[in-house]
């Protein structure tokens, strides 16, 4: 079977696999005509949101390229404005083989941008009084009361040490808690990997979320809570605080308090038998420049509920599914006449909450599409864009978003009331700029 391992596995993987070549892109979306919707939301002339149709139509092609090169099998990316769809286009195919056209509702494996919604979840709780983000991770989770702080060695001889500060519960939306990832190298992710905690549910051997965080809290931490921005599992973590919290499972809390309020309809922990012929085909690119099966949906863990439902990177959904997930950000917490969140909740969960002492670009760890991170912060679940010069890219400072592993990323710009989007499957993300690309392309059509 092949797995939903993330970015190490990717060469060995790309040897096995047989190379297809990229067919003719196909393509969908255009002028939208009246009445006309995009996932509930109005499909609008652009100029009726002070965006230019001509300067809009640049990102087809720039993506389109990438397709008949044969770098990407198919792209979905979509722009709003002021809650009105201005653009959405699907190219290229989802299942290059099959010939099978990339559509507006194509299903896409999500990974990391499970990571701002597990955080709304988190809030959600929040609001309700249940804990401060200050509250110390330990009173929820009684297991990681004794959690040590690597301090050298490896394996059988590694070092530790109590922690200065207790993990509190801000630090697992904003990678600071000391948790790691086991893509990332060191001692502490080798020891990750020996007690299989991989970073994605089909990889480890555990029976469920509580089991998975109860293996978890005997690891050390890679640094002190507080001291260093290191990319993490803290958000399955998160996911463990909602259950406890809850009563409920991290699924069924989801789909009650944000997917079916938000008509979420195909956003889930995986994709059952009817909803399968619109699952994406997951690739993985060649030496060569081409691209190679990674994931079939026919044979993909994601047939199949998984035991462990991963809040940083577990979740299936639609382009459709995630704007309007993406829209109830950029509205202040609301849909449609739904209230998910508080509109100052998401304030603070789009603002920058690391501190001075973690530098400029404190993501400077993690390869964030081919390395572009200067001028990023981060928020709850998502980065938060602190210096525009910095970055050498448009988007408002206050810009929050994120991406996943096989190269989906979105923004919301509250200040030009914005929401952008561009989906592919192709792992790992930032083999090619795909997010630079459409934030240049989004932000060069806003003409007032």
């Amino acid at each position: 079977m092949r797995q939903r391992r993330i970015f190490t596995v990717i060469l060995a993987a790309s040897l096995g696999c047989v190379l297809f070549a990229a067919c003719a892109p196909q393509e969908s979306g255009g002028a939208a005509g009246a009445g006309e919707t995009f996932a509930g939301l109005p499909r609008v002339a652009p100029e009726t949101a002070g965006m230019s149709s001509e300067r809009l139509d640049r990102i087809r092609p720039a993506f389109e390229s990438y397709v008949t090169d044969g770098k990407l099998s198919g792209v979905v990316t979509v722009v709003s404005r002021g809650g009105q769809v201005v653009h959405v286009e699907a190219s290229g195919h989802q299942d290059v083989e099959a010939g099978e056209p990339m559509a507006e509702d194509t299903i896409f494996r999500m990974y990391s941008m499970t990571k701002p919604v597990a955080s709304a979840a988190l809030m959600i709780l929040w609001e309700e009084g249940h804990f401060l983000l200050s509250t110390p991770l330990a009173q929820v989770l009684p297991e990681f009361a004794d959690t040590q702080v690597y301090v050298s060695g490896e394996g059988d001889d590694m070092e530790t040490e109590t922690p200065r500060r207790p993990i509190v519960i801000r630090d697992l939306m904003t990678h600071t808690s000391g948790l790691t990832y086991t893509f990332i190298p060191s001692p502490v992710a080798a020891s990750y990997a020996a007690a299989g905690l991989e970073g994605s549910a089909d990889a480890v051997p555990h029976d469920d979320l509580e089991h998975y965080v109860q293996e978890l809290a005997k690891q050390p931490l890679l640094a002190h809570p507080g001291t260093a921005w290191n990319y993490s599992v803290g958000l399955e973590v998160a996911g463990r605080v909602v259950e406890v919290v809850s009563g409920q499972s991290f699924r069924d809390f989801l789909k009650e308090r944000i997917f079916d309020p938000l008509g979420m309809v195909d956003t889930d922990f995986y994709v059952p038998d009817e909803k399968l012929d619109r699952l994406a085909v997951n690739y993985a690119p060649t030496p060569e420049g081409g691209i190679v099966v990674f994931d079939d949906p026919e044979t993909s863990a994601y047939r199949k509920p998984p035991k462990v439902e991963m809040g940083g990177s577990g979740l299936v959904a639609t382009a459709g599914d995630y704007l309007r997930f993406a829209q109830m950000l950029a509205n202040g917490g609301e849909l449609d006449g739904v209230r998910i969140l508080g509109t100052q909740t998401v304030a603070l969960m789009t603002d920058n909450h690391l501190g001075s002492a973690y530098g400029p670009s404190p993501m400077s760890s993690l390869n964030l599409d081919m390395g572009m991170s200067e001028g990023m912060g981060y928020g709850l679940g998502g980065y938060s864009i602190t210096d525009t010069g910095l970055t050498g890219l448009p988007a408002s400072p206050g810009t929050y978003g994120w991406g996943g592993a096989a190269s989906t990323d979105f923004l919301v710009d509250t200040e030009e009331d914005l929401v952008a989007m561009v989906l592919t499957q192709l792992l790992p993300t930032g083999t090619y700029p795909l997010r630079p690309t459409m934030e240049v392309l989004t932000y060069q059509a806003i003409v007032e």
